[in-house]
């Protein structure tokens, strides 16, 4: 596969606040997220804890909002997100 044949969905510049909610859990992670296209999203937590495969990121606090995420890379404490349903 030749560089930079696979399209990358165009990213937005977002350093938004937003909070992190794990499958069934209720206690919500706060984290910023970075950026964010259609189809994923890159974000930071605060602290040094792992996050699960699966997750939920939302912009409020109710962990009923949000869209679902599988976690595809981490490099510290940012990790990429791709989004599924």
């Amino acid at each position: 596969m030749a560089l930079g044949s696979k399209k990358r969905e165009t990213r937005k510049s977002l350093r938004q606040s937003g909070w992190i909610t794990l499958d069934g859990g209720f206690a919500a992670r706060p984290c910023m997220v970075e950026d964010i296209s259609s189809t994923g999203a890159k974000i930071t937590v605060q602290d040094n804890n792992t996050l699960p495969a699966k997750l939920r990121l939302a912009f409020a606090r109710d962990a009923r909002t949000g869209r679902a995420c599988e976690v595809v890379w981490r490099k510290g404490k940012t990790f990429g997100v791709k989004f599924v349903r």
